[in-house]
């Protein structure tokens, strides 16, 4: 069953069920897809309008941008519960001898690796988004305005969000620089995105 699939109520009632998966990592991961998609339904609607008509080729950058990284987003929801699975798969593995126990600290050791990757990356999407956001503000049909704000806000819930995941496993990740360059990385970008966040949506709240 891949989520990306499921109709919404179905969706929502998977993730209010006491599954564990999908959880914030993949929620996140539709935070900033929703953002990706607002990014682009407001380029969109921007292009069909004359009078903007001098912003109508950034617009089509912005867009196809945009949607190139809709698609990422969208395949990322799955990968995070796909992630969760085999952390999860990998703990109930057997330790009977020292050959199981071998396999099962790889397992979950790898498992930890890629259930960190996967919020990192997405953290680094969140990014790319806010920055169409932030190319695209004063280059928009204003009729628009809400709805680019609320785009930012998804980008910055799914930043935040996919940071949370990243922190939560990084203590079980064996690869100690992958480890510190992850930390710093996320780091980084919560910082930058906030800025950008919070500059945006503070001056698009003031056209409305």
């Amino acid at each position: 069953m891949k989520l990306i699939d499921l109709k919404l109520d179905e969706y929502l009632d998977v993730l209010i069920s006491d599954e564990p998966a999908p959880g914030g990592g993949s929620v996140s991961a539709l935070a900033c897809a929703q953002g990706a998609a607002l990014v682009a339904m407001v380029c969109d609607l921007t292009i069909m309008k004359k009078k903007y008509a001098d912003d109508h080729e950034l617009c089509g950058e912005i867009k196809a941008e945009a949607e190139a990284l809709y698609r990422d987003l969208k395949a990322a929801i799955d990968k995070d519960t796909d992630a969760y699975n085999l952390v999860a798969a990998a703990f109930k593995m057997p330790k009977e001898t020292d050959e199981d126990k071998a396999a099962r600290k790889k397992a979950i050791a790898d498992g930890t690796l890629e259930a960190t990757k996967v919020p990192l990356s997405v953290m680094k999407m969140g990014m790319e988004g806010l920055k169409l956001a932030d190319r695209l503000y004063g280059h928009f049909n204003t009729n628009c305005a809400s709805d680019l704000g609320v785009g930012v806000l998804n980008f910055m819930t799914g930043i935040r969000g996919a940071w949370m995941n990243v922190k939560i496993n990084l203590p079980g990740v064996k690869d100690e620089a992958f480890a510190a360059e992850a930390e710093a990385e996320g780091r980084k970008i919560l910082e930058e995105g906030n800025q950008i966040a919070h500059r945006l949506y503070h001056a698009i709240e003031e056209e409305l």
